[in-house]
């Protein structure tokens, strides 16, 4: 615990109401000089949390056995969702330019989100698994038609699966209205939702590409950076979709009036 209350219970500097808001990768810095110790610990844990579901596939993949597969997708989904849903959670309080103790904030929201998550962990982790798992018994010597749906079917679930845990992280709704907004949110701006989709593809084909090499690059990028490219693509759209700014002002200024009413 001396960890957290040393390098990351510091409340965020804030931006000042006035001050125009950086874009592009302006933007990325400014959050990256401002949250990355923050940020970095939540997509560490983020990672730890994946950790069953890489080495579970992984024995699916070597064994050729779906049981394992299945396990990975679904157990391993699940135990990986919530910490998925607080790294976001902790990206989109960045974007928002929400000061605050971190650790407190992210605790407070992991134990609100944990049983909505799971759900969406475990659909999101099996239809992962199976798409892997059958990218890796694919023979293309014959037809890459299958190939063509296999990728076809990854960029889908990267797509919708973007919403569908930023929605966690932002609002109660059931299971059903996370995918009837998400499948809305991603082909009602689907050139935002596209961009989110490219910058997850980069990174885990960069991945992918030049590993073990890269194994260093996961330890320091984890789930964070694509994670932030991500969601810097679509808060435009959740925010224009849910006013969440507007949302949350409100909030604050309600809380603060309550405050100096008790004064």
């Amino acid at each position: 615990m001396g960890l957290f209350h040393q390098n990351f219970d510091k409340p965020g500097p804030g931006v000042s109401p006035d001050a125009p808001r950086k874009k592009g990768a302006a933007r990325f810095f400014e959050i990256l000089g401002r949250d990355f110790s923050t940020i970095w610990m939540a997509g560490l844990l983020a990672l730890i949390s994946s950790l069953p579901f890489a080495l579970l596939l992984w024995l699916a993949v070597s064994t050729h056995s779906l049981i394992p597969m299945l396990a990975a997708g679904i157990l391993g989904g699940m135990i990986a969702a919530p910490q998925i849903v607080g790294l976001n959670d902790t990206i989109l309080r960045s974007l928002r330019d929400e000061p605050g103790f971190w650790w407190a904030t992210y605790r407070r929201a992991w134990k609100r989100n944990v049983k909505a998550s799971l759900l969406p962990g475990a659909v999101c982790g099996l239809l992962l698994a199976m798409e892997i798992f059958t990218a890796f018994h694919l023979d293309t010597s014959q037809s890459v038609v299958p190939a063509v749906a296999v990728l076809v079917a990854l960029i889908l679930l990267a797509g919708i699966a973007q919403y569908i845990y930023a929605q966690v992280a932002l609002v109660e709704v059931s299971f059903g209205g996370l995918l009837k907004n998400a499948l809305m949110l991603f082909l009602g701006y689907l050139p935002r939702s596209a961009l989110g989709v490219l910058w997850q593809g980069i990174y885990w084909a960069a991945v992918a590409l030049f590993w073990p090499v890269s194994s260093f690059a996961v330890i320091l990028c984890s789930l964070w950076l694509p994670c932030l490219l991500n969601l810097m693509a679509i808060y435009p759209a959740l925010d224009k979709s849910f006013d969440l700014e507007k949302t949350i002002k409100a909030m604050r200024d309600a809380q603060l009036n309550s405050e100096n009413e008790d004064k």
